[in-house]
């Protein structure tokens, strides 16, 4: 049993008793302590808490082999909280700050017999598409070390890709848990807003987070996402709406799917390479029995100044907490309450994250609110429109997950609209609180991954998944993975 295995592969082995779960954890900390000097995806490595999970799993292996993620090892994005294991949201602001509590996710991944091995590299408080803007390094992308792995939850996808872990979570705001996914060429699920519990996440905005698993299968995702799904008192969005049964919709029969294809949208900007992969996608659904439709989705032009216009304000009011008076980053030598919030702020926080409380302090103010803030969440209701009347003729709608592959280290950090660009495909699902998966579906030239995304109705991540499931039954994608020579 290698971690090259499933997280459903590594759970059966384990509950039958040919692999023991200290074997499976050490393993998982010996490939990240290889890694790590050359990918830096981990910003925690949990060696000792991990060992110890593992050996008390091990003892209880009689009662506890019938767990859903039983011994299963796993990494979190780290801005979700753990409890007395460092949580940082990337940001200098946090650097030394130990949770209390552990998040709601993480308690039902406890609870379903997971190891957690780790806290894994992002953008500052999930605030980019290339890993980047952390604090603490950049990581680098596991099918080619001069390209970035995506953002924000970037290193769980590297750490995923590079089969340092066979599941790993982050978030989702404008797609961060999808497209470092299509770049590292591995599953990327967006629940439905609402539909797995925000409690414990470091908020960036509170209307467009949602937590979700990176996995190299669609049936780990959905193995996952059964996991952490489900109504959460704590979290005053969670849905009260009962969960489906995630792996019983894996049936692989996708002959009566009407897949929804916005034509417009590829019309400009998109990578040449990217559109044969997404073409020869669509091929793919057709064979399948699948029948495609051409929708209309005019207003999703304007997604990206929307949702950069919604997103900084909410991170503006989020973000006003990390003040240097009840935790966090303090910055010394202040002689006044305002100097101390002033310097704070300007030390503890970087470039990106200063520029969306700037953006969204702006969007909010006084006679800029109804010309900025308001129309943005007018074109926001128009957005979901065009998706509900989409859905009221198709099951799910097909696009690239990403314009243009993983591109190089540094190309667009000195030009954030270029950055903010990444995003085109994906920040409508979040705006309109709308459940998303990407799963790989080619290779550039270059060889690098390719992303298709399944967007989908409210809380009707069964029919993505059984999409995403048939789709890589059908192709080699999935089972691609890259070199490893360059691991130790």
């Amino acid at each position: 049993m290698t971690l090259a295995a499933t997280a459903r592969e590594i759970r059966d082995s384990l509950g039958a008793g040919r692999a023991s779960v200290t074997e499976i954890c050490r393993s998982a900390l010996d490939r990240i302590r290889a890694a790590e000097p050359i990918l830096h995806a981990f910003l925690t490595v949990a060696d000792e808490q991990a060992m110890t999970r593992a050996a008390e799993l091990d003892a209880r292996r009689q009662e506890l082999s019938h767990l859903p993620l039983f011994g299963v090892p796993i990494a979190l994005k780290d801005n979700l909280c753990t409890r007395g294991l460092r949580t940082t949201a990337a940001s200098r602001i946090l650097e030394r700050y130990l949770p209390p509590y552990d998040a709601a996710v993480v308690e039902r991944l406890l609870a379903a017999g997971a190891v957690i091995v780790g806290k894994t590299n992002c953008d500052e408080f999930a605030m980019g598409s290339s890993t980047e803007n952390s604090a603490f390094g950049q990581t680098k992308n596991p099918w080619a070390l001069d390209r970035i792995p995506g953002g924000s939850s970037g290193g769980s996808a590297a750490a995923v890709a590079a089969r340092l872990v066979p599941l790993a979570f982050g978030s989702d705001t404008g797609g961060s848990i999808r497209q470092p996914a299509a770049l590292c060429g591995v599953v990327g699920l967006k629940p439905t807003y609402g539909r797995v519990s925000r409690y414990g996440l470091l908020a960036f905005a509170s209307s467009l987070d949602q937590i979700g698993p990176i996995t190299t299968t669609a049936e780990d995702a959905a193995l996952a996402l059964a996991a952490i799904a489900g109504h959460d008192p704590r979290d005053a969005t969670a849905s009260t709406e009962p969960t489906s049964d995630y792996l019983g919709a894996l049936t692989n029969d996708v002959r009566t799917l009407r897949v929804g294809v916005p034509r417009a949208m590829l019309a400009s900007g998109v990578d040449d390479d990217i559109l044969v992969s997404f073409e020869a996608a669509l091929t793919v659904l057709t064979n399948l029995g699948a029948e495609l439709v051409d929708v209309p989705l005019p207003h999703s032009g304007h997604a990206i100044p929307v949702y950069y216009l919604v997103a900084p304000a909410e991170a503006s009011s989020n973000l006003a907490r990390y003040d240097g008076v009840r935790y966090g980053f303090r910055a010394a030598g202040a002689a006044t309450l305002g100097e101390m919030y002033d310097r704070t702020r300007d030390e503890g926080f970087g470039p990106e994250v200063k520029r969306r409380i700037i953006l969204g302090t702006y969007a909010l103010s006084a006679g800029y609110y109804d010309a900025y803030y308001l129309k943005a969440q007018q074109v926001r209701t128009l957005i979901r429109r065009d998706f509900e009347a989409a859905f009221r003729t198709v099951d799910i709608v097909a696009m690239p997950t990403s314009p243009t592959p993983a591109f190089k280290l540094g190309e667009r950090t000195a030009d954030p609209l270029q950055m903010y660009l990444a995003d085109v495909f994906t920040v409508s699902a979040n705006l309109t609180g709308l459940p998303a998966i990407s799963v790989p579906c080619g290779f550039t030239r270059d060889k690098l991954p390719v992303g298709l995304q399944f967007i989908g109705r409210m809380m009707d991540e069964a029919t993505l998944l059984r999409a995403a499931d048939a789709f890589e039954r059908a192709t080699r994608f999935a089972a691609e993975r890259p070199l490893d020579a360059w691991i130790g």
